[in-house]
């Protein structure tokens, strides 16, 4: 196992290199720089000296194979750069958005996971019942209604005619009101997570009445036992797997910032802050971020991986070279 661990993180690293040339190759080719990101149409009332001088402490005096070279050392030291418009540090503007938006997927995919599951076994073993009709229903309508229409409406709704407005701005952390965080933080979650349940429902029910038909359910269901134990013990353990799969690449995009989301409801997270860096130009800041969040997905992969293991005991990595 930890031989594969190991391999896994080594055969990471050209993935996150190959992230960080199309990252800092793309933001170089956006007309302006730095200077002109930080100064807009007053850039333009710079001497020369005032200029060269900007350009020296930017680094915008090398070659870009050198400051790219310059960037990936700064980053392999913990490094990520330096924010121009907001005057921080991209790694501490990270860390300190981080939580909200760790927060935002994990609760939308415990609400995925609580409605979707259950869906789905319902759906697979009430097959072309009401139950099963139900199910696809809220399966498709789920599908078809984007985010952005369903918060929209559901900040419409509250704010008209319940006079409750989920969040204005004043957003409370956990750690400082847990209560009030987790009023503030339900109906984005609750959009999300309605939104993934959608595939995770889908998804369990196809695995399920693919596991349903397979000799070794009906062999437990030959020897007597409960349809219970069948359903829960034999069949839906195994049906899981692509769940799993799914539920990995939902946290990667959650953790990349559900930035529709983040926007509509006023939520400090990954998403608001990169799209805020990209409407500014911060170029420090989108590197940084976009390098981190390939870092978490190749994290959660790995996750995903050992899932597997633990779900199912015919998956091992132990002997995998």
């Amino acid at each position: 196992m930890l031989r594969y661990l190991l391999q896994r993180f080594l055969f990471a690293i050209p993935t996150l290199l190959g992230v960080s040339v199309l990252v800092f190759v793309a933001i170089r080719m956006v007309p302006g720089n730095a200077i002109t990101a930080m100064l807009g149409t007053e850039a333009g009332l710079l001497t020369a000296t005032q200029r060269a001088s900007l350009e020296e402490y930017f680094g915008l005096d090398k070659s870009p194979v050198e400051q790219y070279f310059v960037w990936l050392r700064n980053v392999l030291q913990g490094d990520l750069g330096y924010s121009v418009r907001l005057g921080e540090p991209v790694l501490d503007l990270i860390l300190h958005r981080l939580p909200v938006t760790f927060e935002l997927a994990f609760l939308s995919v415990v609400v995925a996971l609580l409605v979707g599951i259950p869906l789905g076994v319902g759906s697979a073993v009430r097959r072309n019942s009401a139950i099963d009709l139900g199910g696809r229903l809220f399966a498709l309508i789920g599908l078809a209604a984007p985010n952005f229409l369903v918060a929209t409406l559901s900040i419409f709704v509250l704010s008209k005619y319940f006079n409750f407005l989920p969040n204005a701005g004043n957003f409370t952390r956990l750690l400082d009101d847990p209560i009030l965080n987790l009023k503030q933080m339900l109906l984005p979650a609750l959009t999300l997570g309605l939104a993934f349940s959608a595939s995770v429902m889908r998804t369990t029910r196809s695995a399920m009445l693919e596991v349903l038909g397979q000799d070794y359910v009906r062999t437990a269901r030959a020897k007597g036992l409960r349809e219970k134990v069948v359903i829960v013990r034999h069949t839906l353990r195994n049906a899981l797997i692509p769940v799993v799969t799914l539920t990995g690449i939902e946290i990667s995009y959650l953790l990349g910032g559900a930035v529709i989301i983040e926007q509509i409801f006023a939520l400090p997270g990954l998403g608001r802050l990169t799209l805020n860096a990209i409407s500014q130009r911060d170029y420090a800041l989108i590197q940084g971020v976009t390098l981190f969040i390939a870092a978490m997905v190749v994290i959660i992969n790995v996750l995903v991986d050992l899932g597997y293991a633990a779900i199912d005991p015919r998956i091992s990595y132990a002997n995998r070279s």
